[in-house]
């Protein structure tokens, strides 16, 4: 792999442990992590791109995504409803999903959330209708050139057992754990630098049994991974887990094993005090989704109480079918909108929020590795050309990032590789994979 020099940065914002911001800096990267980061950096032989007029970042971090989703975006019947009415209109049309709709779904959301300067993306995929598997994800995002982190997510509670989701996308629960150790044996790989580690991801309380969340955290940490569910998105989740199980989800996900260094929650809107307090404890992630939480009117999550109390807290965009976008750098502008529309002007600085976005989702997926641009560190590096319409009169350029934009990335390097040149695509045919899924969504449609 040929060095990269990355030449006269305007600021590189290096999100390291003194959170330094660099002025007309240089980095270099070497066999697929930062080697130097300095003034006047000389490579010879080296490919060198110029930042000259840019801000330079870590690549961000999506910490919760349905990719299968970019299919059903803006589906009529489900686009005003609240998070159980929205499932039930959404289920029958993923029902009739296969193979090459999870592929396309995955490579078009891998490589809109590319393209808005995302580098490490985590997926969570619960249904596997007509023969579908994880795999199918995992080769989409080997060629889209992203770091990966996907679950194995799984429903067994169907509506005839008191379940929300039809029978038809529900699997015997024995049949679940063979294939989450088929898949955690088969694509994880704990290295540093792994380019693919896979989790443990039942849907949902309202979607499995006690059993099967109690058995995927034994198996999980049999295997040395991470776990990742669904939990507390709205009033309707608060009121299912206090009618069916008699708790509130904070206390049902501890008493079955489900906090801890190793698990990270999707939404978190309606987490109490004392709920927060045990996330802050037990080192519990939590995969903030601001866009999605607006979309479906679950509510604002109290990420601020979250932050200081010390839960580690990242971003996600959530399935298009409830963004219905994926863009990142739109979820760092509207998670620091919605704090302050909470919590006051003051509540959340561009600074915190780009953070949040960068070291600590990376911080959420267990990637000490990644979110930070310091020597030794993996070359996942977003440049940000500030010279557009959208910043033009900014005083500050890191604050502008999020503030103004842009929001669309200029160059993307994952591993040290070119992912995204000039702001294209630069590892797939975008336009080849867009004409695909507009023709499977028709079908769909029927």
């Amino acid at each position: 792999m040929r060095d990269i020099l990355i030449r006269h940065a305007d600021v590189v914002v290096t999100m390291d442990d003194h959170r330094r911001e660099l002025a007309g800096s240089d980095l270099l990267l070497r066999g697929g992590k930062i080697a130097a980061i300095g003034h006047g950096l000389q490579a010879p032989g080296a490919e060198v791109i110029s930042a000259q007029g840019c801000v330079v970042t870590p690549g961000l971090v999506n910490t919760h995504h349905h990719l299968y989703q970019t299919l059903t975006r803006a589906v009529p019947g489900g686009q005003d409803a609240l998070l159980f009415g929205w499932l039930k209109t959404l289920y029958p049309i993923w029902a009739r999903f296969g193979p090459e709709e999870m592929f396309v779904s995955a490579q078009v959301g891998l490589a809109e959330l590319a393209l808005s300067g995302c580098s490490l993306s985590s997926d969570h995929l619960y249904l596997y209708p007509n023969g579908s598997r994880l795999d199918d994800t995992i080769a989409a995002a080997a060629e889209v050139g992203l770091r990966f982190h996907p679950t194995r997510g799984a429903m067994s509670i169907g509506e005839s057992e008191g379940g929300l989701p039809p029978d038809a996308l529900v699997e015997r629960e024995a049949a679940i754990l063979e294939d989450m150790i088929r898949v955690v044996d088969a694509f994880h790989d704990p290295r540093e630098g792994s380019m693919c580690r896979v989790g443990l991801a039942p849907c949902s309380p309202f979607s499995v049994s006690r059993d099967l969340m109690r058995e995927a955290a034994l198996l999980a940490r049999d295997k040395g991974v991470m776990l990742h569910t669904h939990l507390a998105e709205n009033d309707e989740d608060i009121a299912y887990s206090l009618a069916k199980f008699g708790v509130r989800p904070g206390q049902y996900a501890e008493d079955l094993g489900w906090t801890g260094p190793d698990v990270w929650h999707a939404h978190c809107v309606k987490l109490d005090a004392g709920e927060i307090d045990l996330f802050a404890r037990s080192r519990t992630g939590v995969a903030h989704c601001p866009c999605s939480n607006c979309r479906l009117g679950s509510g604002i999550a109290p990420v601020r109480a979250m932050r200081d109390a010390r839960v580690p807290v990242g971003l996600g965009v959530d399935g298009s079918a409830s963004n219905d976008a994926g863009n990142l750098m739109a979820e760092v502008r509207q998670a620091l909108l919605l704090q302050r529309v909470a919590r006051g002007a003051d509540a959340m600085s561009a600074r915190e929020v780009l953070e949040i976005a960068t070291r600590g989702g990376a911080q959420v997926l267990g990637r000490n590795d990644c979110g930070v641009l310091a020597v030794g560190k993996r070359a996942d590096v977003a440049i940000w050309d500030m010279a557009g319409i959208e910043a033009a009169g900014a005083w500050d350029p890191v604050a502008a990032l999020v503030l103004c934009g842009p929001g669309r990335v200029r160059d993307l390097l994952v591993e040290g590789r070119r992912v995204v040149a000039g702001g294209q695509m630069v590892t797939i045919d975008v336009g080849r994979i867009v004409e695909r899924q507009t023709a499977l969504a028709r079908r769909l449609r029927g």
